[in-house]
Formats: C-alpha cells, sequence, structure tokens
C-alpha cells in the first residue's frame, strides 16, 4: 500500500553540536532495523514498543522528555509550570500554548482542536485505548483559542506532565481520524497505517510486519532538519541478526534493542563497523501472571476475562512459589552480564522510587515446594503437582522469539518441574506478539496463556501514569478490543485507593513512598507481577552515524531529526 502523508515537527533541543546542514535531506538515506516488526503506525492501538517508537518519527506529544529525563517542548511553545502560570496554582488545569506556525505533513494547520480531539479519541467510552492511562484523571480537553489548550483535572494533580507528554501520548489529526472514534477506530487501516504528523518524517509505503518507507517531511518547523532525506525502517528477523547488519556487516546504520549476550557482544564489537550503545532506565523483564482462565476449551470472547477466573493462579501462595524458584542471577549471567541487574522491583528506577525489596534474588526451591504443598497441591505419579479437586499445576508459557527469551524460558521451564509444575513453552513472532491486532489470539494483550514474559518501560521519570495501567478499568477484554493496559487482569480496591492518593500528593518524598507500596503490592505481595531482570538497554549504530544519543525515558529514536552522516 502506497500512502503519501506528510508530517513536521521534532526535538526542540538539540543532543549535541552539530556541522550545520546545508539543506534538509542533504545526508540521503538511513537504514534502520527492528527485529521486532512495524505492525501499525497509532500507538493508540498498540502497547508495542517498537510500533510506538516508529510512530514517534511521524506523530509527536506537546512535549517529551531528553536523554536525562527532563521535560523539553516539542509542540508546545515551552512547559507550563506554576512559576510561569501555566499550571494553576490549585493544581487542577494546566495549560498549553501551541507553537506558532506549526503545519501537518499535509500542509494544513495544527490547531488546538487537534489537542482536544486526541484526548476524545483515547477516552471514547465505545472503543479501546492502549494508552488510555496517559489521560488518568482527565476531566476535559478544551480549546481557549486556536493555539492554546487547557487541560482540567477531576482534582488536584501534582504531575500534570502525562497527557500530551512522552511518544505514547502523540498528537493526531482530527481531520484524518474523526471518522475513527470507538469502535470504528481499528477499521482505519489507511490512518493508522499512514497517519498525518508534524513529526521529521512521513510515510511513503508501509508493508505490515515488514518494512517502512519514509520520506523528510517538507513541513517540519525545522527548515534544515531532518538531514536525511529517506528512512527505510526494516522489521523482523532476531535480536542477533540485527546487531550483526550493524556491527559487522554495515547493512544498517542503527539496530534497535540488540538483546544479546555477553559473548555475542564482545565478538561483534570485534568487526569494527559500529558500536553499541547502552544505559539504564526502567526496563525490566518480567513474568506476568494471568489471574483469569485462558482455556480454549472456553467460548471465544470469555477466554483470559474477569468471567472466568484462573483455576490456580488466584492463588497467591502458587504465584510466590512460581517466583521463589527462579534463580535471577543465573538469568543476568546467561541473558546480560553487566548489562543486566537481577530485580524484584517492577519500578526500579529512578532511585527515590525504587523499593528495597530484594525477598525475591535467593532462589528458595524447597521453599517454594513447601508453600505448594501448604496450598493443597501434591505431587501425583508422574511427579506434577495435583490439588484435592482434581486441578493440575500445568501451565502454558509464552513470550516473543528472542534468544535469550528462549534461553531463559528453558531455565525456568527446569526450575519449575523441579517444584512439580508442568510447563508448556510458546514462542511468538515479535511482530504479532507486541502488535496488538484484536483478531490475533498471540498477542501479550490477549493473554491466551497462564504465565508470559516481556519487557516494557515508561515515558518519563515519574511512575505514576505507568502504576495507573493496573486499575480495574484497565483490563484488556472483548469490549475494548483487549485494547487495556492491565495485562493480568489485576483489580484491588486497595491499589486503587493508592492511585488516586498518588495523583493527589505533591511532595516527592511522600509520592516515593506511595509508588514504593505500589511496587510492593504487585510484586512481593500478590506476586501478580514477577520481575527478573532490570535491564539496560541495549542498542547498536554504524560508525558513520553521527548524533545518536540513547535515551531510555522516552523513545530511542527521539532525536533521529538530528542525526547525520559522517563523512
Amino acid at each position: 500500500m502506497r500512502l503519501r502523508t506528510a508530517l513536521m515537527g521534532a526535538c526542540a533541543t538539540a543532543a549535541m553540536a552539530l556541522p550545520a546542514l546545508a539543506e534538509r535531506g542533504s545526508d540521503g538515506n538511513v537504514n534502520i532495523l527492528y527485529s521486532q516488526a512495524v505492525s501499525i503506525l497509532n500507538p493508540y492501538l498498540s502497547s508495542g514498543t517498537k510500533d510506538v517508537e516508529v510512530s514517534s518519527l511521524i506523530i509527536e506529544p506537546l512535549a517529551g522528555f531528553d536523554e536525562k529525563g527532563n521535560l523539553f517542548p516539542r509542540l508546545a511553545a515551552e512547559i507550563p509550570t506554576l512559576e510561569n502560570g501555566g499550571v494553576s496554582e490549585d493544581l487542577t488545569t494546566i495549560t498549553w500554548k501551541l507553537k506558532e506556525g506549526l503545519l501537518w505533513s499535509d500542509g494544513t494547520p495544527v490547531t488546538s482542536a487537534d489537542v482536544v480531539f486526541s484526548w476524545q479519541y483515547c477516552t471514547h467510552p465505545e472503543g479501546g485505548c492502549a494508552q488510555a492511562a496517559r489521560y488518568e484523571g482527565v476531566q476535559s480537553v478544551e480549546a481557549i483559542d486556536e493555539r492554546t489548550v487547557k487541560v482540567t483535572f477531576s482534582a488536584p494533580k501534582p504531575n500534570p506532565y502525562s497527557a500530551f507528554v512522552g511518544s505514547t501520548s502523540p498528537i493526531i489529526q482530527k481531520a484524518q481520524f474523526q471518522d475513527c472514534l470507538g469502535a470504528a477506530a481499528a477499521t482505519c487501516t489507511a490512518q493508522n497505517f499512514g497517519p498525518i504528523g508534524t513529526g521529521p518524517f512521513r510515510v511513503t509505503e508501509f508493508k505490515v510486519n515488514d518494512v517502512v518507507q519514509l520520506e523528510a517531511n517538507p513541513h517540519y518547523r525545522d527548515p534544515e532538519k531532518p538531514a536525511f532525506a529517506t528512512v527505510m525502517v526494516k522489521g523482523g528477523g532476531d535480536a542477533a541478526g540485527a546487531a550483526r547488519a550493524v556491527m559487522e556487516t554495515g547493512e544498517f546504520d542503527y539496530a534497535w534493542n540488540t538483546q544479546i549476550n555477553p559473548e555475542l557482544q564482545a565478538q561483534m564489537k570485534a568487526g569494527g563497523k559500529g558500536q553499541f550503545v547502552s544505559a539504564f532506565g526502567t526496563l525490566v523483564e518480567r513474568i506476568e501472571m494471568n489471574l483469569t482462565n485462558p482455556s480454549p476449551s472456553l467460548p471465544e470472547g470469555e477466554r483470559s476475562t474477569v468471567k472466568h477466573p484462573h483455576p490456580f493462579l488466584t492463588d497467591a501462595r502458587v504465584r510466590k512459589a512460581l517466583s521463589m524458584a527462579i534463580d535471577r542471577n543465573l538469568l543476568v549471567e546467561v541473558g546480560y552480564g553487566e548489562a543486566g541487574r537481577p530485580t524484584c522491583n517492577l519500578v526500579p528506577a529512578p532511585e527515590i522510587y525504587a523499593s528495597d525489596n530484594t525477598d525475591c534474588l535467593t532462589q528458595d526451591i524447597e521453599g517454594a515446594k513447601a508453600l505448594l504443598e501448604e496450598a493443597g497441591f501434591t505431587p501425583g505419579p508422574d511427579g506434577i503437582r495435583v490439588n484435592a479437586d482434581g486441578v493440575r499445576l500445568s501451565v502454558l508459557y509464552q513470550t516473543s522469539v528472542n534468544p535469550v527469551r528462549q534461553d531463559f524460558q528453558a531455565l525456568i521451564k527446569q526450575w519449575w518441574n523441579e517444584i512439580g509444575v508442568e510447563v508448556e513453552l510458546k514462542s511468538i513472532d515479535p511482530g504479532v506478539y507486541f502488535g496488538g491486532d484484536p483478531g490475533s489470539p498471540d498477542t501479550f494483550q490477549k493473554f491466551y496463556a497462564d504465565v508470559e514474559m516481556y519487557a516494557n518501560n515508561f515515558d518519563g521519570t515519574d511512575p505514576e501514569p505507568y502504576l495507573a495501567q493496573y486499575l480495574c478499568d484497565k483490563i484488556p477484554g472483548p469490549e475494548n478490543q483487549w485494547q487495556g493496559e492491565n495485562i493480568n487482569r489485576y483489580c484491588d480496591p486497595a491499589y486503587e485507593a493508592l492511585v488516586r492518593e498518588l495523583a493527589q500528593t505533591r511532595d516527592i518524598a511522600a509520592r516515593a513512598e506511595l509508588v514504593k507500596r505500589m511496587n510492593d503490592m504487585l510484586t512481593k505481595e500478590s506476586h501478580v507481577v514477577v520481575p527478573l531482570v532490570d535491564r539496560g538497554r541495549l542498542s547498536a549504530h554504524s560508525n558513520t552515524l553521527g548524533g545518536v544519543v540513547l535515551n531510555v525515558w522516552d523513545t530511542e529514536l527521539w532525536n533521529v531529526q538530528d542525526w547525520y552522516r559522517i563523512k
């Protein structure tokens, strides 16, 4: 499908001093490789990081986060604060002002009506939005004039930088998407595959789960950027192949998420064609426990829904035993080396928010067995535990295709077998697994398995919207096209009360204590989320690609308009 769309704008601050550019597009083409292929270019309909990141080349929020986690304006003229009057004294409103002269990539003006519409799109009661937590607590969004937008919160909001901030909360064009509200959202193929935007590039061709071709946006707000005339984002393969294509063969300029073991990293560095870039942020590889029943014996539309509780994972003792059996230190050694750290926390950073929860760091096979005995599960003739009702401890454990993840699956299966749990392993193409297609049985949101493994992180340095994903109304299901963010179907009134309290707490120390409490509820107490590894971001770029600054607080492509060819 050939899709001509135009866009405009990106980072307002350069990541490093760059040589003066003679003209936009003077450096030709840049090739980017994502081992997880892109499925859609609308982040409101996908929780997959690869979809969000590549979409950020095209559509943008009002503000983003730089490589140090600091807010900076993208489409906004400045960051609203108490000091400049943009945030009200009672913390119930934030008022954004758009930059002057902003144009969509089709040449039409960007107005406050587009911002209002973006909120209406994600919060439509008949639709599903993969990023609904970004708008938690927003009561209204209104256009004051053509360039001014006022966001009103239902209660004082000490952290008002959630809606329209970061790559998961972009502005979409009202004129393009106005017929795509609610249940119609997923049917708007042309819009979802070729959004009109404000970023540095616009889509020229998109082959789903394969390749995205882009060209420089002629209406981009900086007339000298981007330096590259065209971009090809190729998807598929695996992390090792992606890294090799930069570090050894030189076919690609940038490879995202080169999740490979330390030995391979060392071998590839010897190729001399590129370099790895890495940094720690909030990316946690973890296992999610399904609190609902994924059995294929249930009718379609009822599998993995709150109508049917899981036959044994609703017992916290079983979940804890599965966590206790895991040797996280060995996982780090096998999979990441210095690029990983064992963790018990869903929120490992920034440091002020990190709980001192370390209980899971010591493997305890015998303790796990004793806990399963306490829960009423005793070994059957084949060694697999069964309770008095005949419920067998048998789990389907799924994740995406990736060598490190398959190594983890093999090790964890071995440990779970040792405590009397039967394990079937499933690996899914990452383009499908993280794609968000409501018609696919294999997305991580649909969760047609007992346990699943993946990693994600949050925009910026404040985890409030990230933790709000575990609210009861964020549970994926057929009624929201399986786009909810509460993957394991967790629902606890006490947790919900803490989410509301955090949203209204201004003191940073008090906020930190609330975050730690919520983290511990999900991990240490309920074991609904089983963190494994605090992963450093690891990507690779060619020695001839300049301007790359790894950002763990926003998309890795956050400053692509500043990339250039070293000649």
